[in-house]
């Protein structure tokens, strides 16, 4: 007898369930989390927003529904979790904190003591907490393994000197996963410990905004000055945070199989954008046969991305294949932002070029110059020209692939 799918395993109505969620995200979301929506200019909505929404879905139990059952996930089969995913983003509704629930949850469940898991855990899943990332330095970015942020042992406490850049939110969330560097013996890999930080106003921590080109500040500087952290704090081995790094950059790097779903709906928009515009002949732009090969061009990658990330979500995590795959989505996703990016732009023209900073912050009721949906496009283009360094590199994520898939 075949197997029979998840779905009958779980004994789902898919269709009922697909109502149940259109249903929810239709009725129920307050107006700050659309006005998040509507102001984003990067890959981010605004905090503000994205914290609204988390709590909303925690009162529902679907804050965290790529988590196992197990840790706190609703129990959902990977149908579901795709249906959701897909409602979700053709909304544009803002993604949960992906440093929390993405990144350092997957983590504290494979490496975390049951004390660590039990203490964090529930308190992502409600929104309590909120993470921040320290990875990059100034002389570490892409290059990760170069870092310098030391943590030297004192009884039963690290005290931690150094410098982290371009952490997202780190003036907003309560909580900081980071690198440290504990020893100096052996290859660069060796040495780092993987720090769990309880505060973001611990003695000796300074953190400072960065402006974004958009006028805004997402990113941050975070500086230790002989900080105090318990050695209770490290997740995993002291000394080998590298194994607990990689396995959390995969989880960044794969997207959590959301980007399809995220940059269909940008084209979309793009296509909406393109219906605004006269093409100079009495007709729109989106009838351009010029614009309607572009926007055939970016389908295609789009299609690719689909394809890329749902035979990652098929195989799953563990795959030996996953680590490659991950790097290739993360290729995929980032170069099809800028490219839906840079064409919005060439859409827009002189529209773009006003500065809008007031018509973009949050309560804010000044009117947009020019078409409303063209509001974002410039602060966008501008934030998507880091979307080939975060996350590692083009060139590392090239160099990964070589190593995983060419010289096998």
């Amino acid at each position: 007898m075949a197997p029979q799918s998840p779905d009958l395993q779980h004994n789902v109505d898919i269709n009922g369930f697909r109502a149940e969620v259109i249903d929810f995200l239709d009725n129920n979301i307050p107006d700050e989390v659309w006005e998040g929506v509507d102001k984003t200019t990067s890959y981010f909505p605004p905090f503000t927003a994205i914290m609204t929404m988390h709590k909303l879905l925690a009162s529902k139990g679907w804050s965290v529904v790529g988590w196992p059952e197990e840790h706190g996930g609703p129990g959902w089969s990977e149908t579901q979790r795709h249906v959701f995913c897909e409602e979700y983003c053709k909304r544009g509704l803002p993604m949960m904190v992906p440093q929390s629930v993405n990144m350092v949850a997957p983590a504290l469940m494979e490496f975390g003591t049951p004390e660590q898991k039990a203490k964090y855990l529930p308190r992502i899943i409600s929104g309590d907490d909120s993470w921040c990332q320290g990875y990059s330095e100034p002389n570490a970015g892409s290059d990760l393994v170069a870092l310098q942020c030391k943590a030297v042992s004192d009884g039963d406490d690290y005290l931690i000197t150094g410098q982290k850049i371009w952490t997202t939110w780190a003036f907003e969330v309560n909580r900081m996963f980071l690198l440290v560097r504990t020893s100096n013996e052996g290859k660069p890999q060796q040495g780092i410990t993987f720090l769990l930080l309880d505060r973001m106003d611990l003695p000796g921590m300074e953190v400072r905004p960065i402006i974004g080109l958009d006028g805004f500040p997402e990113q941050a500087e975070v500086f230790f000055d002989n900080v105090r952290v318990p050695k209770s704090q490290t997740l995993g081995v002291e000394d080998k945070g590298w194994t607990v790094a990689k396995y959390l950059l995969e989880h960044e790097r794969s997207g959590g199989g959301a980007g399809q779903f995220m940059l269909k709906r940008e084209i979309d928009w793009l296509m909406t954008l393109a219906g605004d515009i006269d093409d100079g002949f009495g007709g729109q732009l989106s009838d351009d046969a010029v614009f309607k090969s572009k926007v055939a061009e970016l389908t295609v990658d789009l299609k690719c991305l689909a394809a890329s990330e749902n035979y990652l979500r098929k195989v799953g995590s563990h795959h030996p294949d996953s680590a490659s795959m991950a790097s290739a989505i993360k290729l995929e996703s980032m170069d099809l932002t800028q490219h839906v990016a840079e064409l919005a732009l060439e859409v827009c023209g002189s529209f773009a070029l006003a500065d809008q900073r007031e018509a973009l912050t949050m309560g804010s009721q000044r009117k947009s110059v020019g078409p409303a949906s063209m509001l974002t496009v410039m602060a966008k283009y501008l934030n998507h020209r880091a979307c080939s360094i975060y996350g590692g590199s083009h060139q590392v994520q090239r160099e990964i692939l070589s190593k995983l898939v060419l010289m096998k």
